[in-house]
């Protein structure tokens, strides 16, 4: 392959876009690999598309290795399948949905669990046709409230996804390792950093499901590690050791007057000041916060619920929403409408909405909270005798130093990634939604069961963006680069037809080349998009080119060397190896 930038559709740019948030977003743009269309949505530019191809390939080798099949379904669905497994409604807002002429409803596929099963379920009969592994490369859509960082969080992008089916638990688990393992080559090869951590199924169901995620300061994603043991997990899927529950020794509840102390800061230093309840070493933690929000289910009202913490932690929107999933929950604030809420001095005492208090809200513990008067608190408050949740929910921030809840001897350390892939086992939730059977050996019916594996591909090269680059501009791991080598001439004394010769020789030796042949173009102009642009072997044709030299030059460490043109091509490919 051989590319000249003097007829290349290619425009670079010297000022930082306005709306970039993040480098990858930023670099992308300015070094013309990708170009914005709309709201969340992106043109590949010639360079952009090269390596997304070259991602893509990576992806296609490592699943045809572990035994994928590659299919593609359509993007527009109907939705009759998706009414079937109950996503159409617990999708919500996420999915775009329109009608045609006829007045069907179709969408846009955010994901295909459903048609897969329902293919599998057309053309298998027997545990003969089994195991099955099928595989695409497909367009996706999911309408973002907020796309944001250019490639990281689109509207429409590309992605991988893989659905595994088999006939015995056993072998989904095996199913679920090879992919698993797949999953770890492809990322090194990918050249991307990354953790493997526990996650929540969301609005993909099943039971055991693990994120990849990028190491990234502006990945979206936080996760937790322990200090003692290999436990690792997306804040969202951390679960809190609870204390284990006590005789109840605390004196009876008693009520307080404490104005002016809506908050918990203001209620423990007139707490220690009136030394409410005989104690004057009221903390933030022996408050009980008691937080209200709306919870939005698909296809039905919205309900009020009431969130118990300890009153030093705050209420993380995601995890709650990892909590109540497929519903969504939003701070509740019109108290004005309710004024059995009495916004700041709410207790969970009496309370006729329902109640979830957080695992350290646990029976026999006691507390200073919310009276449910205006002005008023009480102490002594007691889970168990004065008041029973309806259950514990994970909906607290998690912090560094926590406990961890595998080995309890660790503490916690927090991290930020950006998912590249997320792995399932699904189990049965759609083969029973399509009640998908198949005849065993012995001709019974027997029920397949499924995972599923999906990997952001346009998502992982700003993810690669992000993990690569300097303070001049892209640094491309050699693997997906946009090509293997990029040719400079300094344009001078025939230097650009030197370098197009030279260009055709490493094309021929089976490199792909991007050759800046530009007439009336700077010599600094071209490093500074070279440098931009990020591919890692430049080859330099200028000063030396009458003694038969170029200078070939290291991307990432800025090594240069003078090499004879004769071996630029051993050179390059010595170091591509």
């Amino acid at each position: 392959m051989l590319l000249r930038m003097s007829t290349l559709l290619l425009r670079t740019l010297r000022e930082e876009p306005a709306d970039a948030e993040v480098p990858s977003h930023r670099l992308l743009l300015r070094a013309g690999f990708v170009r914005r269309a709309a709201p969340g949505g992106y043109t590949w530019l010639p360079l952009g598309k090269l390596v997304l191809d070259r991602v893509v390939a990576v992806v296609q080798e490592e699943m045809w290795a572990a035994g994928g099949q590659e299919i593609s379904f359509p993007a527009l669905l109907p939705r009759e399948p998706y009414e079937t497994s109950g996503r159409w409604t617990e999708y919500g807002d996420d999915i775009f949905t329109l009608k045609d002429r006829r007045g069907a409803d179709h969408l846009l596929a955010p994901t295909h669990e459903e048609m897969v099963t329902l293919l599998v379920q057309d053309m298998t009969g027997s545990y003969r046709d089994f195991p099955l592994l099928l595989f695409q490369i497909q367009t996706k859509f999911r309408d973002e409230a907020r796309p944001r960082g250019g490639l990281l969080r689109g509207r429409e992008f590309l992605m991988k996804d893989a659905y595994s089916f088999d006939l015995t638990e056993n072998g989904l688990i095996e199913a679920y390792g090879r992919m698993r393992a797949a999953y770890q080559r492809i990322f090194a090869r990918l050249g991307l950093d990354h953790a493997i951590v526990s996650a929540v199924s969301g609005a993909m169901g099943g039971s055991a499901s693990e994120e990849f995620l990028a190491t990234s300061e502006v990945g979206e994603d936080t996760y937790v590690g322990c200090t003692a043991c290999d436990y690792a997990a997306n804040t969202e899927a951390v679960t809190t050791p609870a204390p284990p529950a006590r005789e109840i020794t605390a004196g009876p509840l008693e009520v307080h007057d404490t104005p002016g102390t809506p908050t918990i800061a203001s209620l423990v230093d007139l707490a220690n000041e009136r030394r409410l309840g005989g104690r004057s070493d009221w903390t933030a933690a022996d408050t009980l916060k008691n937080v209200v929000v709306t919870v939005h289910h698909p296809g039905r009202d919205p309900e009020l619920l009431v969130i118990g913490l300890p009153g030093d932690r705050e209420v993380d929107l995601k995890r709650l929403d990892a909590a109540l999933a497929p519903a969504t929950a939003t701070l509740f604030d019109d108290f004005e409408s309710r004024p059995d809420l009495v916004k700041g001095y709410i207790g969970p005492q009496d309370l006729k909405i329902r109640y979830l208090a957080d695992p350290r809200v646990a029976p026999g513990t006691a507390w200073l909270t919310g009276a449910n008067e205006p002005g008023r608190h009480a102490t002594g408050v007691v889970c168990g005798r004065d008041f029973t949740p309806e259950g514990t929910i994970e909906a607290a921030v998690v912090r560094p130093g926590d406990p961890c809840p595998a080995c309890g001897a660790g503490t916690l350390s927090m991290r930020r990634g950006i998912e590249i892939g997320h792995i399932f086992q699904l189990g049965r939730r759609y083969t029973d939604a399509f009640k998908v059977d198949v005849l065993d050996s012995g001709g019974k019916p027997v029920r397949p069961t499924m995972g599923c594996y999906g990997i952001g591909l346009s998502r992982a090269v700003a993810a690669i963006a992000e993990q690569h680059h300097d303070d001049r501009g892209l640094t491309w791991p050699a693997a997906i680069a946009p090509a293997d080598v990029h040719v400079v001439a300094a344009g001078k004394d025939g230097q650009i037809e030197a370098a197009l010769t030279l260009a055709g020789t490493l094309s021929g030796a089976g490199l792909r080349v991007l050759v800046d042949d530009r007439p009336n173009v700077s010599a600094g102009v071209k490093f500074t998009d070279a440098e931009l642009i990020g591919i890692s072997r430049c080859v330099v044709v200028g000063r030396r080119l009458s003694e038969g030299y170029a200078e070939v030059r290291d991307r990432r460490t800025q090594e240069r060397r003078d090499v004879p043109l004769v071996d630029v091509a051993r050179v390059i490919t010595a170091g591509l190896g």
